[in-house]
C-alpha cells in the first residue's frame, strides 16, 4: 500500500464498474475518501455500497462527463463531503465498435465526446479546487490502442485516446505553476465486463499474444493510478504508464514462440 494515499479525497469518473471500479475501491481501501461519479445514481451507490460493506469511505455522484454544470456538481459534492478535493481520476471512457468504412458521425461524436471532451471537462471543472490542495492529481486512463496500437473497429476509440495524450503534455505544463501533476495510465487488455463482452475467443488470443501469458486485473491499474496520484510521485508530470504485461513488446506471434 502506498501510504501517502490515506485520507486524500479522490473523484472517480466512470467509477461504476471496469476500470474505473478497480481504481475507486482501491483508493478506498488503501485510505482514500472516493467520490463515486456515473452516468445514474443507481450505478454509482452500487460501487459505493461495496466500498463501504470493505470499510471503505465513499460517496455517491450521478453526472455525464461530456456536461460541465454535472461535473461541476460532482466536484462540488465530493468539496462539501471531504472538505476538498485532492485526485481526479478521470476513467471514464466508451468503446462501441464501429468499422471505417460504416461508422457515422454521431457514432464518431459520441466516442470522441465522452473520451476526450470528457477529460477535458473533468480536468476544468476540478482545476479550481485541486488548486487548493496540497497534493493536487489527476490521472487519465488512456490506453494503447490509439497510443501505441491499433484494432479494428477502434478508430475513434484509439483517436481519443491518443488525443487525451495531446491533451496530458500542454496540460502539464499549464498545471506545473500550481504544483498539480498529470499523468496517465495505457492499459492493455483488462478483464473487466466490456472485455468479457468480446468472447472467450477474443480473450484466448489476446492472452496468447501477452508475454506473461495472461489478461490484466483492475487492480493493475488501480495500482499504477495510485502511484501517480501518490507523495512519492510528486515530481512525475506528464507522463504515461503501460500496463499491458508486455503486450506491445513481441513483434509477432512468433517472437512468443
Amino acid at each position: 500500500m502506498i501510504s501517502s494515499i490515506e485520507g486524500l479525497s479522490v473523484l472517480v469518473t466512470g467509477s461504476s464498474k471496469g476500470i474505473g471500479k478497480g481504481i475507486a475501491t482501491s483508493f478506498a481501501a488503501s485510505g482514500a475518501r472516493v467520490t463515486v461519479v456515473a452516468r445514474t445514481e443507481a450505478a454509482a451507490m452500487a460501487t459505493v455500497e461495496e466500498i463501504k460493506q470493505a470499510g471503505g469511505t465513499a460517496i455517491a455522484c450521478a453526472a455525464d462527463v461530456t456536461k460541465r454544470d454535472q461535473m461541476d456538481a460532482a466536484v462540488a459534492a465530493s468539496v462539501e463531503a471531504f472538505g476538498g478535493l485532492d485526485v481526479l481520476c478521470a476513467n471514464a471512457g466508451i468503446f462501441p465498435s464501429a468499422s471505417l468504412e460504416e461508422m457515422t458521425e454521431d457514432q464518431w461524436d459520441e466516442v470522441l465526446d465522452t473520451n476526450l471532451k470528457g477529460t477535458f471537462i473533468s480536468v476544468q471543472a476540478a482545476l479550481p479546487a485541486l488548486k487548493k490542495s496540497q497534493a493536487g492529481r489527476v490521472v487519465l486512463t488512456s490506453s494503447i490502442t490509439g497510443p501505441i496500437t491499433g484494432f479494428p473497429g477502434w478508430s475513434h476509440y484509439g483517436a481519443s485516446k491518443a488525443g487525451q495524450l495531446g491533451f496530458l503534455r500542454t496540460a502539464a505544463i499549464e498545471l506545473g505553476k500550481y504544483q498539480i501533476t498529470i499523468n496517465a495510465v495505457m492499459p492493455g487488455n483488462i478483464i473487466t465486463e466490456g472485455l468479457e463482452g468480446m468472447g472467450q475467443n477474443y480473450l484466448d488470443q489476446m492472452a496468447a499474444s501477452i508475454p506473461l501469458k495472461r489478461l490484466g486485473d483492475t487492480t493493475d491499474i488501480a495500482s499504477a493510478a495510485m502511484f501517480f496520484a501518490s507523495r512519492e510521485a510528486g515530481y512525475v508530470t506528464g507522463q504515461t504508464i503501460v500496463v499491458d504485461g508486455g503486450q506491445v513488446l513481441p513483434e509477432s506471434l512468433e517472437a512468443m514462440e
